[in-house]
């Protein structure tokens, strides 16, 4: 496994780094990340169905159901669920963010929710290395420039020594 990745500027890239995710449950926020493009929103930000006000709320549980905004109108999560638009803005960066990208992981998903899975193309075509990350074979481990088959708790510590 050591040696597999060893472009020049990758001890660099944590202070050149946007993490894109489908994940909307803080986790990364939590472990410290900077730069992170929530695709799929955030389950902490609340946000108002009539006015579109957004709030954070980290309370684990809301005294009042439905939750309701200063306008009145009601508040639901701000994620994105089945059959909404991704933000345009925060999907707008992470397409630059990949046609950008010198080197692109893709880690630990499945990579067959659309339209995420197709920065890995993106990426690809506009010249990136794309490496993937997982602990299994998926649709786009043929596209890739390497596959890496395991945890990426093990396997990313190992990329950075």
């Amino acid at each position: 496994m050591r040696g597999i990745l060893r472009w020049p500027n990758l001890n660099n890239a944590r202070n050149n780094f946007t993490l894109i995710t489908q994940n909307v449950d803080g986790l990364h926020d939590r472990a410290g990340s900077r730069n992170i493009l929530k695709v799929h929103g955030d389950i902490w930000t609340i946000r108002c169905t009539a006015c579109g006000r957004e709030r954070v709320d980290h309370r684990p549980s809301i005294e009042t159901l439905p939750p309701r905004c200063a306008c009145g109108g009601i508040e639901r999560p701000g994620v994105v669920w089945f059959g909404e638009s991704l933000p345009t803005e925060v999907w707008s960066r992470a397409e630059k963010s990949a046609r950008e990208a010198d080197l692109f992981l893709v880690i630990g998903t499945a990579a067959v929710v659309y339209p995420a899975a197709g920065l890995v193309a993106l990426a690809k075509h506009a010249g990136a290395k794309v490496v993937e990350i997982n602990v299994a074979e998926t649709p786009i481990s043929g596209l890739v420039d390497a596959s890496l088959r395991g945890p990426a708790a093990r396997i990313l510590p190992e990329l950075w020594t």
